[in-house]
Formats: C-alpha cells, structure tokens, sequence
C-alpha cells in the first residue's frame, strides 16, 4: 500500500496502531519529491534533515505511549511567501532569493504546536501574482495532470504537491482566488477562510485587505482538520479574530434542509461548455438528494474584476515599497547613489508582472486619479459585498464554478495578461467580500479536473465543509 495515498485520519490511525512509523512515511514523501519534483517542480526547498528529526521525535513519542495530536508526524508543504523560521522564503522573487526567515508565521506555529512535519517551501506566482505558476522567478510549476499545463495560481506548487502525493496537504495563501483556483486546476480540495480567520502574521503581503491563508488537502475532512488547526485569533495579527460559536448550530443542520443558491452571473458566455456541464451536474446531484435550488442574482459580478485590479495593485504597491535594495534582499551594486541603487535593485530584483502592478497601483493612488480609481473601486466593492448578503438572505450557500476554463497550457496565455486575469473572473468577488469559500473537485473532462466553488456566510466554514464532505460520501470522484 502507497502510504502517501492515505487521509489525514488515516494517516493518524496508522500511526497510533503502529502500522508503521512517522520515519517510514516522511521518507515516503521525500523519496516522491525526489522522484516527482525534477518535473514537477513545485518544491523550491526540501527540508529533508529537518522532517527527518522531526519524525524520529514522534515515533519517540509514539513509543513512549503518549498522546499525539491529529496533525503529528503528518508531512506537510507551505507556500513559500509564508515564513518558516531558519528556512529560506523567496516569494517566488529574485529579490528575496536569499532571504532566510528569521521567525516563524502564525499558521507555521500552530502546525509545528501540533508537531506536524514541514517538508520544504513550495513554488508560487512571484509575491503571488498570477493564475498560473509561471511567474515564479525560478520557473513555472506543472499539473500532475498533465505536465503541458498549468497548476493554476498563485498556490500552484502547494496544490501541485498535494496532487501529485508530495504532501499529505499544504498552505497556499488568497488574494482573489489564489487557492480555489489551483485547488480546482489540479483536483484537490482548498479553502479560503473568511477574511480574519487565519492569522497573517509571518504572510509575505501582496493584499492586505484581501490576503488569508488557507489549506489544500486531498479531501473536505482533511481539510476541516487542518482549518481547525490553524484558524483563531493571533495577537500577531490585529484583523484576526476568535471564530464565532456557531459551528454546534451548523452542524445540527440538516443537509437537505440548506437553500443552495446558484447566480446566474456566472454562467454566461465565455465560460467553457465542458466546465458548465460538469458544474451544473454536481449541482444537480445536490437537487436530486432533496436540497432546495434556487437562483440568485449577483448584479455587480461584472465589475468585480475591474475593481479588484485596481484595489490589488493599489495595496501591492504599498506593501512592496518596502523592498529598496537597502534592508534585505537583493541589492543592485551598480548604482551611483542612493536612488539609483534603489531603482536598480527594483528593476531588476522584481519580475515583469510584479512591476505591471506596481505601476498599475501607484497609478490609481496618485494625485488626481485616486477618486476616478481606487474610491470608485472601494464603492464598487461594497456593492459587492450587499449583492452576497442580499442573496444570502435567501439561501444558506451559493454554488457557482471556480474557473470559466480548463487548465491551460504553459505559455499559452503569459504574454496576454488580460486573458490572464479573466481566468480570476469567479473567485475575486468572494475575497472582496470577505468570505469563505471552497473548491472542490467534481469532475474532470478527459484528465483534466473541474472545481466546484462552494461560497458560505462570514465565519461559516463549517457549513461549506460540510456540503463538500456530503458530496464526497455520496459520489467519490
């Protein structure tokens, strides 16, 4: 039996029963990341000796006879934007490319409080920007699925890792579909939590009003496990908070019982034919267990992209100011003073989409602009954000696709960012509004996987897993 095939709880149970060791698993996953990662690449660093030590510390526990959490001796990837203490974080950038953590992240300490084990740092979108995994600064990331595609973006190398058996699960972070989107293209499940959820402390920033860490796992259970591990309130983090008891309520909910809404926004021309058909019978298989749909209206789903590439950038251009050469990271040594150091080092330290945003961002937020830019776009989002509460005062969830498209082929759409950015066209709104949502996969067309977006309430991510893990039980994929 391939043990890197296994579930969280299956994982955990062996391990108790002793089946076998945390050693003979952590080595498993190194040896597939070795096999694997060469074609792959969705590791940019392997801590092996590091899991190795931590592995041999819960097998010790594990003999001693003492209790061990459910997260123990599990092997487990992080984006690489999010900091592990000792171990390099590179954002997907040039400029930080020998930039060691000097501190662990909020999630990265509740992980190792549950003595899980890091592998390593997986690829990404340079600082996160991207939908496809091909902007990493030190190449792009390839779906298991089909090695001529993408993994999807920016958390390409977390979902490709899952994926592709590398890791029992990862960390991605969301900035507007960022885990979804991945989740989707490479056929696991992500979760992005409601805005506040899950500490950003130790979260390299692109978006800070948009930004939340996240779990991609092979299933909703899994995923529910690692949520509950990493979410509450971190003083590290004054926007994180304490999740509201409301889980005992949601669970006592019956599934048939839910109001499922489905907008029609999201099915209209450009989305592809194949993807519809999938999502509409994942959606249908709901209806035919009982479960009340009904159709909702989002009306400003339309602008929700344009305003997001405007409040993205604006906040990106902000939060990467602070890379000039000068403190840490990479450093031009060309220059003739104090300003030319710190273009160069930008210049060249920084990728060509990172630059478009930053331009792009500091463009809207300048003298004369701001009000017809990024004001305009802020109002927009609280049209947003009503449209979700109005149509959640009818329903309980709302389903739509993650993606209009299929994994596409590397290459295919990197000179035209545009086309880039309409692939997001279904999971901003979600992260303008703040809320929770999830991928889950529900089908492929041929080899390629097909994710269907579950959007719940503020703070009711209980809910959303609970639906997943319904259609789990009842139709494996």
């Amino acid at each position: 039996m391939d043990l890197t095939l296994l579930t969280i709880k299956e994982v955990h149970g062996g391990l108790k029963k002793k089946e076998f060791s945390a050693l003979e698993l952590c080595k498993l996953y190194l040896e597939k990341i070795k096999e694997k990662n060469k074609e792959i690449f969705a590791f940019l660093t392997v801590n092996e000796d590091s899991a190795i030590l931590q592995a041999k510390k819960i097998d010790d526990l594990i003999s001693r006879g003492e209790e061990i959490s459910i997260l123990a001796g599990i092997p487990c990837a992080i984006k690489d934007n999010i900091l592990v203490d000792g171990v390099k974080c590179t954002a997907g950038s040039k400029i930080l490319e020998d930039y060691t953590a000097p501190y662990d992240a909020g999630v990265v300490k509740k992980l190792k409080n549950q003595e899980a084990i890091i592998l390593g740092k997986t690829n990404l979108d340079e600082f996160a920007m991207g939908g496809s995994t091909e902007n990493s600064a030190f190449g792009p990331t390839r779906n298991p699925h089909d090695l001529n595609r993408v993994p999807g973006g920016s958390s390409g190398g977390s979902a490709a890792a899952v994926a592709a058996n590398m890791a029992a699960y990862s960390l991605g972070s969301d900035t507007g579909g960022s885990i979804r989107q991945p989740a989707s293209f490479c056929g696991v499940v992500g979760l992005k939590p409601t805005y506040g959820t899950v500490s950003r402390s130790g979260l390299i920033a692109f978006a800070s009003s948009l930004d939340q860490i996240g779990p991609i796992t092979k299933t909703a259970e899994d995923c529910q496990i690692v949520f509950d591990a990493i979410k509450g309130k971190d003083e590290m983090d004054s926007t994180s908070v304490e999740m509201p008891k409301i889980e005992s309520r949601l669970r006592r909910d019956k599934i048939e019982n839910l109001r499922i809404g489905v907008p029609k926004e999201y099915f209209v021309k450009g989305i592809d034919p194949e993807v519809e058909k999938i999502i509409k019978g994942a959606i249908k298989k709901y209806g035919e267990m009982g479960i009340e749909i009904e159709e909702v209206s989002l009306p400003h789903t339309e602008y929700a992209l344009a305003a997001y590439y405007i409040i993205a950038p604006s906040e990106a251009s902000a939060n990467l100011a602070r890379y000039d050469g000068i403190r840490y990271g990479y450093s031009a040594k060309d220059g003739k003073d104090l300003l030319e150091v710190y273009l160069n080092s930008r210049e060249k330290g920084f990728g060509a989409e990172v630059r478009r945003r930053i331009i792009i961002g500091t463009y809207a937020l300048s003298s004369g602009y701001y009000e017809a830019y990024y004001l305009r776009a802020q109002k927009v989002r609280t049209k947003i954000r009503n449209d979700f509460e109005k149509a959640f005062e009818k329903v309980d969830v709302i389903l739509a696709p993650v993606s209009p498209v299929l994994p596409f082929k590397i290459g295919e759409r990197i000179e035209d960012p545009l086309s880039m950015y309409l692939v997001d066209a279904y999971t901003v709104s979600v992260n303008l509004a703040g809320l929770p949502a999830l991928s889950l996969p529900v089908g492929k067309v041929g080899k390629l996987p097909v994710g269907l977006q579950i959007i719940g309430r503020p703070f009711e991510e209980e809910r959303i897993l609970e639906l997943a893990k319904y259609f789990e039980n009842q139709w494996k994929i």
